[in-house]
């Protein structure tokens, strides 16, 4: 399956093409589409330009869209709602089926902690990922996280193991990090990003590294 993943946002989106292989995710493509303006619509209509051309230019079988989980911003709010009716309004011209994922259902999805800080997601995007650095702006980080947490609890890469389906609310065994990659546990998966990953301790006595805990910031999702 191919999915785009999309982290909704007026003056930033974050989107992201991954699909499942063998187990596992390779990136298709992604950015993060910026706009700008006084006047709303003719944002809206920058953004559902750029996006039908993505859908174009990438044919997903799927899309998966962060959901507005808290924001004290009304403002902000409004904007990621606007936008995000662009986004399920083109899910509807293409014949896409939709799921929405909480920002702590995709970072325990990646990370295995719900409550993760963004610098983690990004460096877990880039191991699970194989790339070459962690995506920037967070925006593009977070919509790959997106479509990683779809792939995940859809089960296509990697997240059946041992014969049947882990439960897909990102909490059982086999979910999160190992549940992602199928090969490795989660354990192992962050005892590799541990040396490098900003804002990671490691467990006392463990020569692995694995750390004490993910960190402790707060579950919302971008700034938009």
């Amino acid at each position: 399956m191919r999915v785009l993943g999309v982290d909704p946002g007026l003056g930033r989106c974050g989107w992201a093409v991954l699909e499942g292989r063998g187990g596992r995710a390779v990136a298709a493509g992604y950015g993060t589409i910026h706009t700008d303006g006084d006047q709303v619509a003719p944002r809206l209509a920058t953004l559902a330009a750029r996006l039908r051309q993505v859908l174009a230019d990438h044919r997903p079988e799927a899309l998966a869209i962060e959901r507005l989980f808290f924001n004290a911003n009304v403002r902000t709010a409004m904007t990621v709602g606007q936008a995000s009716g662009v986004v399920l309004l083109l899910a509807a011209e293409h014949g896409l089926e939709v799921s929405a994922y909480t920002p702590p259902q995709v970072k325990q999805a990646v990370t295995g902690s719900g409550s993760a800080p963004k610098e983690q997601v990004g460096y877990m995007v880039k191991a699970l990922l194989g790339l070459a650095a962690a995506p920037t702006p967070a925006d593009t980080a977070d919509a790959l996280a997106v479509a990683l947490c779809h792939l995940n609890h859809a089960g296509l890469a990697g997240g059946v193991r041992g014969g049947r389906a882990g439960p897909t609310d990102g909490t059982g065994p086999g979910a999160g990090v190992g549940g992602a990659l199928g090969a490795a546990s989660t354990a192992d998966w962050l005892a590799r990003a541990a040396p490098t990953s900003p804002g990671l301790g490691r467990g006392p006595g463990d020569p692995r590294g694995v750390p004490r805990r993910i960190g402790s910031g707060p579950a919302g999702g971008a700034g938009r």
